[in-house]
């Protein structure tokens, strides 16, 4: 996978490591991934705070570090120099690693972004991090973000993303694009929501003629343009193996005809959605 593109598929981690119960699953799902070929697992301090990057340290020991590509995020109320810096120290310590891939200020609150990036360019030259992006940034933040010093080096945007919220379809993404920021997509499931997306019969059609469930074929319709690198979350061996098989389907014209008749594109500006 080429890691500075972060297009494909993820380990999202959100409400892993709660449960003492589900421990053990959750860590064998996960590395049952980066056993067949996933290395990008998504993570944030709000995760259980911090229960999740400790699941993800126990998780990937043994594992080449040099081959993982860890993403995790801090609070908006810890979006200054000194706050990141303690925020990312207690990161990397949960995570049992000395450096981050990329670090993302999880949302947007009232520390003004300069002094924000200001700290993440710190921690970037001191090699604690090597890129450091945003979250639940709309187009209109990108662009402030973009006139602020050194926000241009902004590495990636994640979103809420799936087939029931396609609202950063209608300029986010390609803005993102020919600004070469990388789109990261959470919930594909809308699982954040209760895995609210309704299941059509449409989508059974093509989960059928595919021999794949229809959470799959959402799935397969995330990363359908190769732009996306979608985050799905996975607490059992056998819904990562599902997620993994997920990036071998692909949808013909047709299918995405038939998709979007359930789910169309938007045609105006809306709100942000997130979770």
């Amino acid at each position: 996978m080429d890691f500075e593109k972060l297009s494909g598929l993820g380990i999202g981690t959100w409400n892993l490591g709660e449960d003492p119960k589900k421990k053990k699953d959750e860590i064998a799902a996960m590395r049952y991934g980066l056993d067949n070929g996933l290395n990008i697992i998504d993570t944030a301090e709000m995760y259980g705070e911090g229960k999740s990057e400790k699941l993800i340290g126990e998780a990937i020991k043994g594992y080449d570090r040099s081959k993982l590509f860890l993403i995790s995020k801090f609070y908006p109320y810890h979006a200054t120099p000194e706050l990141e810096r303690q925020s990312l120290e207690a990161s990397l310590k949960r995570l049992g690693t000395d450096y981050l891939d990329l670090y993302l200020l999880h949302w947007r609150g009232s520390h003004r972004l300069s002094d924000t990036i200001r700290g993440l360019e710190a921690l970037q030259k001191e090699g604690l991090i090597r890129h450091w992006g945003v979250s639940n940034f709309d187009t209109s933040d990108m662009e402030e973000l973009f006139t602020v010093p050194g926000g241009t080096k902004c590495f990636a945007n994640e979103d809420l993303y799936n087939l029931s919220e396609r609202g950063t379809e209608f300029d986010l993404q390609g803005w993102q694009e020919k600004h070469h920021v990388s789109f990261i997509g959470y919930s594909p499931f809308n699982s954040g929501k209760g895995n609210t997306i309704r299941i059509t019969q449409n989508l059974k059609i093509v989960a059928r003629d595919h021999g794949v469930t229809p959470h799959q074929i959402m799935l397969a319709w995330t990363m359908r343009n190769g732009n996306v690198l979608s985050i799905p979350k996975a607490g059992k061996v056998k819904h990562m193996k599902e997620n993994i098989e997920a990036q071998n389907i692909k949808l013909t014209d047709d299918e995405l005809r038939l998709i979007n008749s359930d789910f169309p594109m938007p045609t105006e500006k809306t709100p942000l959605a997130v979770i």
